[in-house]
C-alpha cells in the first residue's frame, strides 16, 4: 500500500513538532539541568548524543514532508521555526553533556556561515551562559578542595554562579582581605567525561584506521586529548595565567586577572574579578567604528604577544574568553586551553613568519612541513596548492601597511569554504600544533568579523613579531 502525503503527516508522532516548537523553549528545555549530574560513562554519553541527533533528524523530516504541500512563505516560516527549535534542543543536550561535546558547540557558534544563524545564536550561550550546576551538587566538592565551607574560606561567596561553560562554573566572592574575586569551580567528574568522549570518537573513526594518514590523525587526536585533559588541571591553568599576566604592562590596555594561589587547587581557581561585558553585550551598546577597531587590534596584539613573549599558544579564542572592560581595557580570561611549543614546532613557526616577512618566499617548503609530508616522496601537487591558498587566506593582510576590513563577508566566507574543503578532500595530515594554531586564528577572525574591525595587521605583526625576532637574533 502506498501512502499519500497527508497519510504520512498523520502517521508522524504527535509530539515531534510540538516538542520542538519554540513556545518559551529555552526555559523549558534547560529547566532541571542544574540538578542533574553529568553523564560520565562512554555508553551513557553516546546514548544521549544519539538520542539528541535522532530527535533533531525527526523534526527536519517532519518539515520536509509538510513542505511538499505548503507555499513558499509558509515553508520559510516553518524552516526557521525548526532551525530555532533544533538549535535550542542542541543547546540543552550539549549543556547536559558538557565537557568536550560542549566545546564542539562553542566552536560552531564562533564561526559564521557554518551552521544556520539560529544555531549560532543559541550555541553562543555555551561560551559563558550554560546553565550552572546547582550549588548543592558542588558544595561538598568545594569543601573537599578548599578545606572548609565556602562561606568560611571566603568573607562572602555567592551561591549562584554568574558564568558557566564546558568544564566549570564561576562564582563571585570576596576574600577576607577585601578583594573581589571570581572562583572557577570544576564540574564533578568532568575529566572522566572527556576520556569517554574520546573513546567514542576513536570508535567512530575506526574506518579511517586503514587510510595512509591514520598515524598522523591519531597523533593529532592524542595531542587534542592531552590538551583537553590538561584543561581539567587548574594548577596547570594557573601557571599559564601567571605567564600571560607577566607579558603585559599597564600601558598595553590588556588585562589578565591576578591569581590567588592560596585559594587554588587542581579543581578550583581563584582570580581577580574583572568588571566587564562579553561581545554581545558590548555590541548592543552600538560602539563607534574607532572603538571596534581598537578592541580588535588589542585582541590581535595580545595573541602575538602571548606567543612571542609568553612562548605558548592561547588556543581558546571564543567570545566568552574576552571581556570589554568599562574603563576601555580588554580583559582576557580562561587559560586552560594553552599549548606549549616543542623545539621543532617553534622552529617551524619561525620559518612560517619568515615566509610572511619575505613576502611569500619559501611558502611551498613551509606548507610541506606543515602537512607533515616527506619532500623526498612523490607529492600531491593539488594538496600543496590548496595549502598555499589556505596560507594566503591566513596571511595576505600582513603584506599591506593599512587597515584590513575583517567585516568583509566575502573574506570570511572564503575561509569557511576552505575549512570545508579540508574535510571534503580529506587533507587531514598535519603537524599536531596546527590544530591549535588554526583554532585560535579562526576564532580571532570570527570575533573580528562580528566586531567589523579594521586593523593594520602588518604594523602589529612587525611590532610584536618581526622586530622582536630581529632583536633576539642580534642578541645571539
Amino acid at each position: 500500500m502506498v501512502l499519500d502525503v497527508h497519510e504520512l503527516v498523520a502517521a508522524l508522532p504527535e509530539d515531534v513538532e510540538e516538542e520542538l516548537r519554540p513556545h518559551d523553549p529555552l526555559r523549558a528545555m534547560l529547566a532541571g539541568l542544574s540538578t542533574r549530574p553529568i553523564p560520565v560513562g562512554a555508553w551513557n554519553r553516546f546514548w544521549v548524543l544519539g538520542t539528541l541527533q535522532a530527535k533533531i533528524a525527526l523534526a527536519y523530516l517532519a518539515y520536509w514532508i509538510r513542505s511538499s504541500y505548503s507555499d513558499v512563505d509558509e515553508n520559510a516560516r516553518r524552516l526557521n521555526e525548526v532551525h530555532l527549535s533544533a538549535a535550542l534542543r542542541t543547546l540543552a543536550g550539549m549543556s547536559y553533556l558538557r565537557g568536550a561535546i560542549m566545546k564542539v558547540g562553542q566552536t560552531l557558534a564562533s564561526y559564521p556561515n557554518v551552521v544556520p544563524s539560529q544555531f549560532v545564536d543559541a550555541l553562543g550561550k555555551l561560551c559563558f551562559e550554560a546553565p550552572p550546576m546547582h550549588y548543592a551538587l558542588i558544595r561538598e566538592y568545594l569543601f573537599h578542595e578548599l578545606g572548609g565551607d565556602p562561606e568560611e574560606v571566603f568573607a562572602e561567596f555567592e551561591r549562584t554562579a554568574f558564568a558557566a561553560a564546558s568544564l566549570g562554573q564561576v562564582h563571585r566572592a570576596r576574600l577576607h582581605t577585601g578583594e573581589t574575586v571570581a572562583v572557577k569551580v570544576q564540574y564533578p567528574n568532568i575529566a572522566r567525561t572527556i576520556q569517554s568522549d574520546f573513546r567514542n570518537l576513536l570508535a567512530l573513526l575506526t574506518p579511517m584506521r586503514l587510510t595512509k594518514d591514520w598515524d598522523s590523525i591519531r597523533e593529532q587526536l592524542e595531542d587534542v586529548r592531552l590538551i583537553f585533559d590538561g584543561e581539567t588541571d587548574y594548577q596547570r591553568e594557573l601557571g599559564f595565567l601567571e605567564r600571560a599576566r607577566s607579558v603585559f604592562t599597564a600601558e598595553d590596555g590588556i588585562v589578565v586577572p591576578k591569581a590567588y594561589p592560596q585559594h587554588c587547587t587542581s579543581r578550583v581557581l581563584t582570580m581577580e574579578y574583572l568588571d566587564g561585558v562579553h561581545l554581545d553585550s558590548y555590541l548592543a551598546t552600538d560602539p563607534t567604528q574607532k572603538e571596534r577597531d581598537r578592541f580588535g587590534a588589542l585582541m590581535m596584539r595580545a595573541s602575538f604577544r602571548l606567543v612571542h613573549k609568553g612562548k605558548f599558544w592561547y588556543s581558546d579564542s571564543n567570545p566568552g574568553n574576552y571581556l570589554f572592560l568599562r574603563d576601555g581595557r580588554l580583559g582576557i580570561i580562561d587559560f586552560g586551553c594553552c599549548r606549549e611549543f616543542t623545539a621543532d614546532e617553534w622552529d617551524f613557526y619561525i620559518q612560517v613568519w619568515n615566509v610572511y616577512k619575505q613576502d611569500g618566499a619559501g611558502l611551498r617548503e613551509a606548507m610541506i612541513r606543515a602537512a607533515d609530508l616527506d619532500p623526498n616522496q612523490p607529492l600531491n601537487e593539488e594538496h600543496i596548492r590548496f595549502l598555499e591558498e589556505y596560507s594566503h587566506w591566513y596571511s595576505d593582510y600582513l603584506r599591506y601597511d593599512e587597515p584590513f576590513d575583517f567585516g568583509d563577508e566575502e573574506f570570511m566566507r572564503r575561509g569557511i569554504d576552505l575549512m570545508t574543503e579540508v574535510g571534503r578532500k580529506r587533507y587531514f595530515r598535519s603537524m599536531p600544533v596546527n590544530v591549535w594554531i588554526s583554532r585560535q586564528l579562526l576564532g580571532l577572525r570570527a570575533i573580528a568579523f562580528r566586531l567589523k574591525a579594521r586593523i593594520n595587521m602588518k604594523r602589529i605583526g612587525k611590532e610584536e613579531t618581526w622586530d622582536l625576532l630581529e632583536r633576539k637574533g642580534n642578541e645571539h
